[in-house]
């Protein structure tokens, strides 16, 4: 695929997938999320989710090789401050299996952790986003459960979405010269 072709692609895939549109099952409460208990799992069954194999290998590959010209150019991010983006948050993984946890803000007793295979899709919103603190495990921390999940280098494709009242993120015309 030509650079910036598969980006449009999975521009539209996420679009969909963010928006339910996706006929793919929701894998909440299965093998890829974990929770303090069966409570904090069912609350946020439809706010935390993993879509496993979101990307084929080929898919990851490719994104990859488009990826990496742009990420040689700029440091490396240690934080990230997700205060200027609306209810969604969507993220791509690639490269290597990490374990993603979120710690409830107020009660630290109640968390949620997400395996974030290669290629897989997680979409944040609601509680899970403004309610929960959230981390990708270091390496010497990484286990899902009783399973090590050894970490590697690993890219996270971003997506957020405007805040509410912002509009549709498209340039606007501007104002005519009468």
């Amino acid at each position: 695929m030509a650079c910036g072709n598969m980006s449009r692609l999975l521009s539209g895939r996420l679009k969909m997938a963010v928006s339910g549109r996706l006929a793919m099952r929701m894998l909440s409460g299965c093998g890829w999320v974990r929770a303090s208990d069966p409570a904090v799992l069912s609350r946020l069954r439809d706010e935390a989710v993993v879509r496993p194999g979101f990307l084929s290998q080929a898919e990851e590959d490719t994104l990859t090789r488009e990826l990496e010209p742009q990420l040689r150019r700029r440091r490396y991010e240690y934080d990230h401050w997700d205060a200027f983006c609306g209810s969604t948050i969507a993220g791509l993984s690639l490269l290597s299996p990490s374990v993603m946890k979120l710690v409830h803000t107020q009660e630290p007793e109640q968390w949620l952790e997400l395996l974030l295979e290669p290629g897989s899709l997680y979409i944040l919103r609601g509680s899970a986003r403004y309610d929960f603190s959230h981390e990708i495990l270091r390496d010497e921390e990484s286990f899902f459960g009783e399973r090590r999940v050894p970490r590697g280098r690993r890219i996270s494709v971003i997506c957020r979405s405007l805040p509410e009242g912002m509009g549709s993120g498209r340039p606007e015309k501007p104002p005519s010269a009468s």
